[in-house]
């Protein structure tokens, strides 16, 4: 290595494991593991829902740790010094997943996008120190790495969430880290916004800083990765050169091509917005909406980041309301009857709902809450319930996973929780917001057949999305979003 790429390489942090377990609630989550990650190597991570992926960047993170066997070891290099835990490198070390954004959610950190970034540079949650010139400056800078400056006087909660995944990006470029650590990096993301994150990426082969990024899709690996890590059932199956990598497994259709299902006959109206303007926090995000739902349609709702999709879904089920002069039609609502009746019979899965639910609740109680319509239960499951709940387990797999709390689940598995919670009251309406993130291929090819037999049942569907392969083929209803409007409504074009 010429002295010039030695130096540079010394500013970063190499790590090494060997011989890593790790137990989670008494059950084998990885191992044997056996890694080293050195200054200019790109990782991709591979594997299916529940592999370990997450854990494994946790446990480089040093946010959790191995199970004592006495043969373990992890160990890490930074300028010129070896360290034995990751203690003295923690602020060194930039970890970005769905769960780091969902915190923001669950506890209600609402800074504007500045601050955020700003925690970044100053290596913190929440900012205790003022923003001066010099962490203003690096604020800056990382903003128009990614082309998002404008969003710098927003809070963070008003974003859409593939703006707040940006915002966090560019929080952890604030920090200057010397390594790394991206779970799940393009999830709801944009085209544009995922174009900006590659670009970004691409960029990074100009340094020695090493970085890990999980990943589900073909399309989430960057022409700037170097090494491959597939991970099966908490095993590592390959680690080496991406160029060698049995990548294909991992990629498979998850089925054979099904084709378009022709339309069926709509039926009565479930849900109907009519010159519907919403605002959030002062701010106008829908504007002249008139947009119906009716029962045995299936409709996919499609554009940019912060075009109003959320928005949109989230009105028809009911958190957001409708600004004087515009009107909102909900099947079976009449003066004096509450709202949750129609909950309960409406099915949503969104990011925010993840964020919502406490991690010690166990999948049979999430589950068993949508039949409530509410987070978490106010009282004990009732027979009917729990029978209810039982079955949907069964039908999605989840049967083995009562027991569990989410806190103990990857962040896959805990999409597909959401997914058996919606459908647990055989919903005449499902509203799905980007329900697919997270997802292996398999997984989500298997959701798209429960959705289309769900649909062939009769329940009309909406469901948002950026992903072209997460159209149901029985979806033949088309609703183009920008800027809060609607900008196409009608049969499917493509």
């Amino acid at each position: 290595m010429p002295p010039d790429a030695s130096r540079q390489a010394s500013r970063y942090i190499a790590v090494e494991l060997a011989h890593i377990d790790l137990d989670r609630g008494g059950r084998a989550v990885l191992r044997d593991i056996r890694w080293t990650i050195r200054p200019g190597e790109r990782w991709l991570l591979f594997g299916a829902n529940g592999a370990g992926k997450t854990q494994l960047l946790k446990l480089v993170a040093g946010a959790v740790w191995p199970k004592p066997t006495g043969r373990e070891r992890r160990r890490y290099r930074c300028a010129g010094e070896l360290h034995r835990t990751p203690q003295d490198v923690l602020a060194e070390i930039a970890y970005l997943g769905p769960e780091r954004q969902d915190k923001y959610q669950r506890y209600g950190w609402d800074m504007t996008v500045e601050r955020v970034v700003a925690t970044g540079h100053f290596r913190t949650d929440v900012l205790l120190d003022r923003v001066d010139a010099t962490a203003r400056r690096a604020v800056r800078a990382a903003l128009a790495t990614l082309g998002i400056g404008r969003l710098s006087r927003r809070s963070f909660l008003s974003l859409s969430y593939g703006e707040r995944r940006l915002a966090l990006i560019a929080r952890a470029l604030a920090a200057r880290p010397r390594l790394l650590l991206l779970d799940e990096l393009f999830t709801g993301l944009d085209a544009d916004f995922r174009q900006r994150v590659s670009s970004w990426l691409e960029g990074t082969a100009r340094s020695r800083r090493p970085w890990v990024l999980a990943a589900h899709r073909r399309s989430d690996i960057p022409r700037a990765a170097t090494h491959a890590l597939v991970l099966d059932r908490g095993r590592i199956v390959y680690r080496g050169r991406i160029a060698r990598a049995p990548l294909e497994q991992w990629f498979g259709s998850g089925g054979a091509k099904r084709r378009r299902q022709p339309q069926r006959r709509a039926g009565r109206a479930l849900a109907r917005l009519t010159q519907a303007d919403v605002y959030l926090d002062g701010v106008q995000v829908l504007q002249d909406i008139d947009f119906e739902v009716r029962a045995g349609e299936c409709w996919v709702v499609h554009g940019g980041n912060g075009s109003g999709k959320t928005t949109l879904l989230r009105t028809l089920y009911g958190d957001f309301g409708v600004a004087s002069g515009g009107t909102v039609y909900r099947d079976g609502m009449e003066p004096g009857i509450a709202l949750e009746a129609f909950k309960m019979r409406a099915g949503l899965v969104a990011p925010h709902l993840q964020a919502d639910h406490p991690m010690h609740l166990t999948v049979a109680e999430v589950v068993q809450s949508g039949l409530r319509a509410s987070i978490g239960l106010d009282g004990r499951a009732t027979a009917r319930e729990c029978a209810a709940a039982d079955a949907v387990m069964r039908e999605f797999g989840l049967a083995k996973f009562a027991a569990r709390p989410l806190a103990e689940l990857s962040y896959g598995q805990a999409r597909r929780v959401l997914f058996a919670r919606a459908a647990v009251g055989r919903a005449d309406l499902l509203l799905l917001d980007e329900p697919f993130s997270g997802l292996d291929p398999r997984t989500r090819a298997d959701l798209l057949r429960r959705l289309e037999r769900r649909a062939a049942a009769g329940a009309a569907i909406v469901i948002a999305t950026h992903h072209r392969d997460e159209w149901p083929d029985i979806a033949t209803q088309e609703l183009e979003m920008g800027g809060g409007r609607i900008l196409y409504q009608g049969a499917r074009r493509t």
